[in-house]
């Protein structure tokens, strides 16, 4: 990949810049501008792991978190339990609404409108 980078770069500066476009390209490519790995240095376990490690995030700083955030202790189950059901009843009342106001499946077709007075006479009703 860098040889071909390397190449599409001394093409656009010319010959005189083959050499400087190689050689940083490749010291760029090799020591990754510096950065290493994007979590931190990583380590092969050789012994078996402790119980529930996949629940702590190491991202390498000096205090690893939780995976699962603990929502805020002091919100109990059954405020909760309230909070959810009041947000899904919400939601079921808009929609009952919703189909209790459609008047497209009342009618579901658009009523046609004769001439005559709507055809009353020709269709049996009183002149």
């Amino acid at each position: 990949m860098a040889a071909k980078l390397s190449r599409a770069a001394s093409r656009v500066l010319g010959d005189g810049g083959a050499a400087l476009v190689s050689r940083s390209i490749t010291s760029t490519l090799r020591h990754r501008s510096g950065m290493g790995l994007p979590v931190g240095k990583h380590n092969v376990p050789d012994k078996p792991l402790p119980i529930h490690t996949e629940l702590i995030w190491d991202n390498g700083t000096a205090f690893p978190e939780p995976c699962v955030d603990r929502l805020a202790p002091m919100i109990g189950k059954y405020e909760a339990l309230a909070w959810l059901c009041g947000g899904l009843s919400f939601f079921a009342g808009l929609g009952l609404l919703a189909v209790w106001n459609d008047k497209a499946s009342k009618i579901p077709y658009t009523p046609k409108v004769f001439p005559y007075d709507n055809l009353r006479v020709e269709l049996g009703r009183e002149p």
